[in-house]
């Protein structure tokens, strides 16, 4: 079996991006980094219709294996050499996350391209509980145990898709019933700037350092990605308003019910509503302006920076 990059998770916010871009930069005819690598995306499902995508794409295998059953074994059988993961910010990431790199580390595994959470919030005392986890798995990979695994940590804005998605809830409400019958609550706040980026930026860059001939330049970096540009609540209000011709009757800043929502489904489901609840906390960074555009590393914006604006973001979950 011919060299192998995993990604864990390919049909998920970043990794569908990722395995596209790894399979045009691998397939390219330019190609003398990495001429004989294939690509391995793992899916839940195979059914899946972004899974049913990639398994067309030149050196891709897709293979139904959910990540956080994979053993070192599994990585040496498939000659795992690279490896990219966006592990879910659940309360039980790091036992997962970490069991992942310890078989990567036994497996011999070259190379691990992870993605992180907003800069301002990976602190061991930061109050949202994923953050923390996060500054744990960075910690745990620093250690001096883990150094013949080269790594590196990505660590965006908040996701264009989630940070926009009640405006395009709005807009197709009013375009198919001529009504705003509930506010736009939004989690931005109106005034602050921030650089929130689109997920397919992510995984683009994230592949562009896998493909990397040496990746010893990047080892052990933590690498802020933002958007080409910030924008605040206020603007896309504004935005709303040119998609529905009308005015928006009634806006909501820094709404946070939705984690309500969440801490009810986790405590139904036996797990804790107090660590749900302290998402709460994510956002404050965001709101004191600590999360714009200015603050991407350079190294991204030198590899591949981030083209996807706000504005064109939001056309394309509209389908315009």
């Amino acid at each position: 079996m011919t060299p192998t990059i995993l990604v864990a998770g390919a049909t998920g916010n970043t990794g569908r991006s990722v395995v596209e871009t790894l399979s045009k930069l691998l397939n390219n005819s330019d190609n003398t980094t990495l001429p004989d690598h294939q690509i391995v995306a793992l899916t839940r499902s195979l059914t899946n219709p972004v899974a049913q995508h990639l398994t067309t794409l030149p050196r891709v295998q897709v293979l139904e294996q959910n990540w956080v059953d994979i053993t070192a074994d599994w990585l040496r059988e498939h000659r795992v050499v690279r490896a990219f993961i966006a592990s879910p910010p659940q309360p039980s990431q790091f036992a997962e996350e970490s069991a992942f790199h310890l078989a990567a580390l036994r497996a011999g595994v070259q190379y691990v391209v992870r993605i992180s959470t907003t800069a301002a919030n990976v602190r061991p005392d930061y109050p949202a509980y994923y953050p923390r986890q996060h500054w744990a798995i960075e910690a745990l990979l620093s250690s001096p145990e883990f150094a013949s695994l080269q790594w590196t940590s990505l660590q965006p804005n908040v996701f264009t898709n989630f940070y926009l998605a009640p405006a395009v809830e709005l807009i197709k409400h009013f375009r198919k019933t001529g009504k705003q019958d509930t506010p736009l609550r939004l989690m931005a706040s109106k005034d602050a700037p921030v650089g929130v980026i689109h997920p397919d930026d992510v995984g683009e860059f994230a592949a562009q350092l896998l493909v990397q001939k040496d990746p010893a330049v990047h080892n052990k970096a933590k690498y802020v990605l933002n958007g080409p540009e910030d924008v605040t609540g206020e603007q896309i209000v504004r935005m709303v308003e040119q998609h529905i011709g009308a005015q928006v009757e009634n806006v909501v800043y820094k709404d946070l019910t939705f984690i309500d929502e969440m801490a009810a489904a986790a405590e139904a489901a036996g797990q804790s509503k107090s660590i749900i609840l302290s998402i709460k906390h994510a956002p404050v960074t965001a709101w004191e302006g600590k999360c714009t555009a200015a603050t991407t590393r350079r190294e991204v914006l030198e590899l591949a920076p981030p083209t996807r604006t706000v504005a064109g973001a939001l056309e394309a979950m509209l389908g315009e």
